[in-house]
């Protein structure tokens, strides 16, 4: 059974209707990551999807959306201050947490209330 899996594709987050331009502002615009078009048999259905390295974000429009408080992705980042800076003066509020062996890190709420880690090895 071991090596079945091979990596990870995708991370999908769910958003409310309309989710796309707020989206598109924090995730390209104060994160950095790459949007990339959703294939055309998705469209339709609303969200947007942004590349980091080999992976992938998926914002996904889910009818009766409720945040994801516990479930989250975590970022890892070259520079922990720098992006705690850069969240800070768009006023994203920061959560800080104890680190974890090896790695500082902190959480913030994305523009849909979805939990998002960011952490830097030490």
């Amino acid at each position: 059974m071991a090596n079945l899996l091979a990596g990870i594709d995708h991370i999908q987050l769910a958003a409310p209707k309309d989710c796309e331009e707020e989206a598109r502002h924090f995730y390209n615009g104060l994160l950095g990551l790459e949007e990339i078009p959703k294939p055309e048999n998705l469209r339709k259905r609303g969200g947007v999807w942004f590349k980091l390295g080999s992976q992938e974000l998926h914002i996904g429009v889910q009818e009766a959306f409720i945040p994801a408080k516990k479930a989250h992705p975590g970022f890892i980042v070259h520079d922990l201050q720098e992006v705690k800076n850069l969240l800070t003066n768009e006023n994203v509020e920061i959560k800080e947490e104890p680190p974890i062996k090896g790695r500082e890190r902190f959480f913030v709420s994305d523009p849909f209330e979805n939990r998002i880690e960011f952490l830097a090895f030490d």
